[in-house]
């Protein structure tokens, strides 16, 4: 392109110097030629300018149309202007007031475009003034002596070169600057680095005065050379016929054009009916009054809404009263600029029903092809479905159909959180005598009075009441209602669950305990546990019968300062101890492991378990100390046995608060090495109702020990605890059930099992308190049992005596 641009400079040098060089008969035809060569490149060189934009072939053809029709005119008008004068300057003026029309309508549209072609546009327009000068200058005729035109740097001398006196000398001088200007400029917007994308094209009105306002010029100065003279001269024709070919081509232009855009606004709107004919969302077209304007195929096909039915309605109409409101602010919102997000609304549908919908809103009025504010709804009613069904079955016991603990606890949690103080009561129902029921007709009968005691509390309870099932055979109520009206549902309830039940053909009476507390500003934790602490007074007091937390309650609190007052220090005094419980396998029922437990020996307050030591610990900030006793203690006990030849693993109980700090897993490793052990022997077990929070930490240092060679195990999970999701983010080894899910939730048990399997985790089965309950655990698919009825807790003395006296215990 460049050299195209070099060639039309050195071509129009060329050409200034043929009238000096060439003869009258050939200075004409080349001077012609010359403007013709300048011309072509120029054009061509234009035409390859680069750029982003990629212009069709019509769309180039179009750029010499457009400005050829007004320069066509220009020339007639000003040609038609100078009837007197003689025709060789007439036919320059003309061309002249073209080619600079031309240049001017050029100019003013190529702002739109590019950079580069504006500047080499506006080189053109010098390179054709320049060259127009000198051409007018040396082409006129040679009858004056020669003379020198002095200037800088510039000399025109010779035997044949003639000029044609001052007027010429001036037209050549006036004709040199542009045409050298125009050269720079143009190799200089060439090599320009090309600039942004063009902008939009011109406006509507820009291109109708285009047209316009050369026609207007041609018609009133045709018109005055019609009325003064009486008719055109020759070359007034000439240039009225030249305006034809421009006007014809432009006309096909437009036509193609038409019929282009017509095609692909057809191509466009048949994959849009595509696309939105087979869509499951709904879409809806609003107008500025938030009117449907129209709707996809989907709304008869899914949604049974008629078009004749929603178009033309506005939107408001189609919305559930309730959510009418919501919807009508949302969507004003939208034509505000505001970012709606998602849209849920319950819509009518064409049988008389409401749906229940998300939709999407954007707001596309700046869009000429659609001009509205788009709405894609969705239904989503089988999805909200499911999900209420999910959320049933995990939140409700399976036998009864009651709210299972998880479900109380949440619902607790809310009113404590929501109600700081308020009314409220929690009662605990214990029944007494379902175990013989278990034992003699069996566990379908047994299944037949829960189903009963649930149906009885439905019957007595209030609309508003909460009713669960905590364990086997513990209910609880949740009721807001004040102390004396939940006394009187406690009553009523202690009443119908007093009836003999039928059962089996035989007549089963239960007792019943009833235990409550005010929730007054408690937590959801304190709440059942005073309302449990109550039912344990009903039970002691004699069962069948209502009993209130009261102060007398509160000797546990006096017992919690004691524990606080004395522990500081326990471990120094040598106060803390160890037991330990055998955890066998569940195949041969040999010895495979031994738990260590905690004991706090106090001479003040006597034996001390976990349960009650560690809560206290943890507030008093000791519970790193005494954790390192414990796993220093433990790690040197199972160096003793692993000296007797004893292969066993040690399972350690530790709090979350324990294995979060920073040096417990350094620490771990310094004892393991201490005392000569292999980290395989060690299991770190962490109870799984104490995961609630920080989760993510407790996996990392998790995942910190099993790198030590250390097993990780879950202990105490419940299934009205965790979520079965828990064990896929903690990276575990060993998972530790108890036996009420065993015996009340096969379903949720298998699920666990499975689950276990898949994960590679090994099941231990712990508190089995009997036979039959070690017996559930083996057929579950329990790995290890660990509980009262395969090996009690006991020192290291007596665990050595019995490893000793099991056969294939060592070894």
């Amino acid at each position: 392109m460049v050299v195209l641009l070099n060639a039309a400079v050195v071509t129009a040098g060329l050409t200034t110097a043929v009238p000096a060089l060439v003869g009258p008969p050939w200075r004409a035809a080349g001077v012609a030629v010359g403007l013709l060569l300048v011309a072509g490149c120029a054009g061509t060189a234009l035409f390859l300018l680069p750029g982003r934009s990629r212009l069709a072939s019509r769309d180039r053809l179009r750029q010499l149309v457009d400005p050829a029709v007004p320069a066509v005119g220009l020339a007639l008008a000003t040609s038609l202007l100078l009837p007197d004068a003689p025709v060789q300057v007439q036919t320059g003026a003309a061309i002249l007031a073209g080619v600079l029309g031309a240049v001017a309508l050029t100019a003013l549209t190529g702002r739109h475009r590019r950079p580069a072609a504006a500047v080499c546009r506006g080189a053109s327009a010098l390179l054709l003034l320049g060259l127009l000068l000198l051409t007018a200058a040396l082409s006129a005729p040679l009858t004056q002596p020669a003379t020198v035109l002095t200037g800088p740097a510039t000399a025109l001398t010779g035997p044949a070169t003639e000029l044609a006196g001052p007027a010429v000398d001036r037209m050549v001088l006036l004709g040199v600057p542009p045409l050298v200007l125009g050269m720079w400029l143009a190799v200089a917007g060439a090599r320009r680095v090309v600039g942004p994308e063009p902008g939009p094209a011109a406006g509507r009105a820009w291109t109708w005065l285009r047209a316009v306002v050369p026609a207007t010029v041609v018609l009133l100065v045709g018109g005055h050379q019609f009325r003064a003279v009486g008719g055109f001269d020759a070359t007034a024709l000439l240039f009225c016929l030249a305006v034809v070919p421009p006007l014809v081509a432009r006309e096909l232009l437009r036509g193609a054009d038409q019929r282009r855009y017509a095609a692909r606004r057809s191509a466009r709107q048949a994959r849009l009916r595509a696309l939105v004919t087979g869509a499951r969302d709904l879409i809806l077209l609003l107008d500025d009054e938030l009117r449907v304007a129209w709707q996809s195929p989907a709304g008869p096909r899914l949604f049974g809404l008629a078009d004749e039915v929603v178009v033309g309605r506005p939107f408001r109409d189609l919305v559930h009263p309730d959510d009418a409101e919501r919807v009508a602010a949302r969507l004003a919102a939208v034509r505000h600029d505001v970012e709606a997000g998602l849209l849920v609304a319950r819509l009518t549908d064409g049988q008389g029903g409401w749906r229940e919908t998300e939709s999407t809103v954007s707001d596309q009025r700046g869009v000429p092809e659609l001009d509205a504010v788009v709405l894609h709804v969705r239904d989503v009613g089988e999805c909200r479905r499911l999900e209420r069904t999910v959320h049933h079955l995990a939140a409700t016991d399976q036998l009864t159909g009651l709210a299972n603990r998880a479900e109380l606890y949440r619902a607790l949690a809310t009113r404590c959180a929501g109600r700081p103080g308020g009314s409220g009561a929690v009662l605990v129902v214990e029944l007494h005598g379902l175990g013989a029921v278990n034992d003699g007709p069996g566990w379908a009968a047994g299944d037949e009075v829960l189903i009963e005691v649930a149906r009885r509390l439905r019957a007595a309870a209030g609309a508003r009441d909460l009713l669960a099932r905590l364990t086997g055979d513990e209910f609880a109520v949740l009721s807001p209602a004040g102390a004396v009206p939940a006394y009187e549902l406690a009553t009523r309830l202690l009443a119908a669950l007093t009836v003999p039940y039928g059962v089996a053909g035989a007549v089963v009476r239960m007792r019943t305990s009833i235990g409550l507390t005010e929730i007054a500003g408690s937590g959801p934790d304190d709440v059942l546990r005073q309302a449990d602490l109550a039912r344990r007074r009903a039970v002691q007091l004699g069962r069948d019968r209502v009993e209130w937390y009261d102060a007398q309650l509160e000797q546990q609190l006096l017992r919690r300062l004691d524990l606080e007052r004395e522990l500081p220090g326990a471990a120094a005094r040598g106060e803390l101890d160890l037991v330990y419980q055998p955890v066998l396998a569940m195949a041969d029922r040999l010895p495979v492991g031994a738990e260590a437990l905690l004991r706090w020996r106090s001479p003040v307050l006597g034996t001390v378990h976990p349960a009650e030591l560690l809560p206290v610990a943890e507030s008093l900030g000791l519970v790193d100390e005494v954790g390192r006793w414990v796993l220093g203690r433990a790690c040197r006990q199972l160096a003793d046995w692993s000296a007797g030849d004893a292969r066993l693993f040690m399972a350690v109980n530790v709090t979350p608060r324990e294995l979060v700090a920073t040096d417990f897993v350094r620490h771990t490793a310094a004892v393991l090495a201490e005392h000569g052990l292999a980290g395989d022997r060690l299991v770190v077990e962490v109870a799984e109702p104490r995961l609630a929070a920080g989760e993510t930490a407790l996996a990392a240092r998790l995942g910190e020990l099993r790198s030590l060679g250390v097993r990780t195990a879950l202990d105490g999970f419940r299934t009205e605890h965790a979520s079965l999701s828990q064990l896929r983010r903690l990276p575990l080894d060993l998972l530790k059930i108890r036996p009420d899910p065993l015996g009340s939730a096969r379903p949720m048990v298998d699920a666990v099992v499975g689950l276990a399997a898949r994960l590679g985790l090994e099941l231990v089965a712990e508190r089995l308190e009997s036979p039959a309950q070690v017996d559930r655990a083996y057929r579950a698919g329990c790995r290890y049992g660990q509980g009262y009825a395969l090996a009690r807790p006991a020192t290291a003395e007596r665990v050595e005596a019995y490893l000793a006296e099991v056969p294939g215990a060592a070894g």
